[in-house]
């Protein structure tokens, strides 16, 4: 499959958010795409303030997968708002050490010597989505989260040796999935829109 397979909406309409991807290397080809896909998002003054860090590793992803199950242990698992939610098993397994399995782990991160970092999210994150839409259109599973970002003792950034001015914002693993996904369901856009101010029905 190429990226021009898949009309846009296609893509945006079947973006899901697979944890569980197979262990197979994804050619370096299509890694290059999805970047430079993520290097054409729009940016604040077109700063264009993103660093990404592809993470292959073995080594290193397992310790970043080691600081997502430090993170989720010491805080996030029980401010799970739904722990007898259906996909909460998945996520649980995920953050107790799944993510590991990512053949890939795209780090996104910003560059304060480019744009000041409180500035930074109206850069890196449509930077994000453009990686993840491009992910999808080629046939890889993908999905962001800023939980590995909380490992203890600042481990993230000294597994990856970052330097101060560059701030780890996201982590993208990327793969293959490992089973197919429908479509997700969403909440129609009549429910979560009103037309001039709040309450007003859209339709």
């Amino acid at each position: 499959m190429t990226d021009s397979d898949l009309p846009l909406f296609d893509v945006v309409m079947r973006q899901r958010a697979p944890r569980e991807l197979l262990p197979d290397p994804v050619p370096e080809a299509l890694i290059e795409r999805v970047l430079e896909a993520g290097t054409h998002a729009p940016s604040a003054m077109n700063g264009q303030p993103w660093h990404f860090v592809v993470v292959q590793d073995a080594a290193t992803r397992q310790k970043i997968a080691d600081g997502a199950r430090a993170a989720w242990l010491g805080f996030a698992r029980d401010r799970s708002s739904d722990q007898q939610a259906p996909g909460f098993k998945a996520v649980d397994r995920w953050a107790m050490g799944g993510l590991a399995q990512a053949p890939v782990i795209i780090v996104l991160c910003g560059d304060t010597e480019r744009l000041p970092l409180e500035q930074m999210g109206s850069s890196i994150f449509p930077a994000a989505q453009n990686i993840l839409l491009a992910a999808n259109a080629l046939g890889l599973g993908s999905l962001m989260s800023n939980l590995p970002l909380f490992a203890p003792d600042g481990a993230f950034a000294e597994a990856l040796d970052l330097p101060e001015h560059i701030v780890p914002l996201a982590t993208l693993p990327i793969g293959y999935p490992a089973k197919k996904l429908g479509r997700p369901r969403r909440r129609p856009v009549a429910e979560v829109t009103s037309r001039d101010r709040y309450g007003n029905a859209w339709s």
